[in-house]
């Protein structure tokens, strides 16, 4: 059955002030029905308003700013003049009053986070889905007239970051055992991988998480997280369209680009170790520098897939005019550490003032990660980075080697 011939096409409400959480509730439920009409706040307030246009089912957080989940319920409950409206009520309380104090209000269901996916899908096939009822959605055409200049421009507004490189399914499976997830094996099976790593930081890093020193690696990130969530996460980043390059072309560019962070992160651990600084924060800003890049391939793939055309030479082009944009735009959207931020952009350039170490081992690892095959090491040992850090060709070349 196509989106068109559903004879009920949902409507649904979802009010989640986390922001990653929020994302993980919209792409579970169009991962059960595409076709769905989504009203998403971040507040009970503007929950309250939405609520005048008669969802079919609303899923709410019961810790939302404004208006609680609770009394959004109560509202809901209080004033629906027709069938009961299904309610997923969602909170971070799993105590018995807790949950006794919404039983009188007859939520569809009270879930406690971290979420259980399997849990929710199945409460929403039974709730979206008739029995043996399918779904399709085809993939909406690009606006009539557009240009792709534009259509880039308009996505680095709000990029869902670049594609998967490691198969998440395997990772996870991987890292689990007979005690639950591993943190420290999941992070063995991601950790090469940019956008897992980007999304990891900045959800451990939002209000939700927010408390002491920030995240700034990828295992920082899982802890402050949790196994769940941190599951949860990326088993979501998996559901999004385009998750993966089908592309033939822009996946030979992604692992292009995949490479070079892979070397740019390797060589900054190496140097960082070297210089008694930080290893695993310089790795993951290695790993991250070509993440804007990646989100670039990933909105080309978008645009062809919308009915767009790629003449030969524009992808080099736009990748020349955007990546840098995308990466800049998506690491403020995303509001990963400004330490971070700051050693990524030492890959590029050094810029003026005193240099830390950090800052020195990053650039030049940029330099290294960008030198082609079999191209001579002497330009980078003349260099600037190279002479403050007392790195001669010799040492350069065992660095190159090791």
């Amino acid at each position: 059955m196509s989106a068109q011939d559903s004879p009920a096409v949902p409507r649904v409400l979802i009010a989640e002030a986390d922001p990653w959480t929020r994302d993980l509730l919209t792409q579970m439920l169009l991962s059960v029905r595409c076709d769905a009409h989504l009203d998403v706040c971040t507040d009970g307030q503007d929950a309250l308003q939405l609520l005048q246009r008669q969802p079919d089912l609303v899923i709410a957080a019961r810790e939302l700013p404004g208006v609680d989940g609770l009394d959004l319920l109560r509202n809901v409950r209080h004033k629906s003049q027709r069938r009961a409206i299904p309610f997923i009520l969602i909170s971070e309380r799993s105590d018995v009053a807790s949950v006794r104090e919404a039983v009188p209000l007859s939520p569809t269901a009270y879930l406690t986070k971290p979420l259980n996916l399997d849990s929710l899908k199945a409460r929403l096939n039974g709730l979206l889905l008739e029995v043996g009822q399918q779904v399709f959605c085809e993939i909406p055409a690009l606006t009539a007239g557009v240009q792709l200049e534009t259509f880039l421009e308009e996505r680095r507004q709000y990029s869902d970051g670049g594609p998967l490189m490691a198969d998440v399914q395997v990772a996870v499976k991987r890292a689990l055992n007979a005690q639950g997830l591993n943190l420290r094996q999941l992070e063995e099976e991601i950790r090469t991988d940019p956008q897992i790593t980007a999304v990891l930081i900045a959800a451990a890093n939002s209000a939700a998480h927010h408390r002491d020193a920030p995240a700034q690696t990828l295992l920082q990130a899982l802890q402050k997280l949790g196994a769940t969530q941190s599951m949860n996460l990326i088993l979501g980043l998996a559901l999004k369209r385009s998750a993966r390059l089908s592309d033939p072309e822009l996946a030979q560019y992604a692992e292009r680009f995949w490479a070079d962070s892979l070397h740019a992160a390797e060589y900054a651990r190496t140097l960082a170790r070297n210089l008694d600084v930080d290893q695993e924060r310089c790795y993951c800003a290695g790993l991250l520098h070509c993440l804007g890049d990646l989100a670039l391939l990933r909105a080309l793939q978008e645009w062809r897939l919308g009915g767009g055309v790629l003449a030969p030479g524009q992808v080099d082009k736009a990748l020349m005019d955007f990546g840098a944009a995308f990466g800049s735009a998506l690491r403020t959207r995303w509001r990963l550490p400004l330490e971070l931020r700051e050693l990524i952009a030492a890959i590029y350039h050094l810029g003026g003032g005193v240099y830390s170490r950090d800052t020195l081992a990053m650039n030049l690892a940029g330099q290294l990660a960008r030198l082609p095959a079999g191209a001579s090491l002497e330009p980078i040992a003349n260099g600037k980075t190279a002479r403050l850090l007392k790195m001669d060709l010799a040492a350069l070349t065992r660095l190159r080697r090791s």
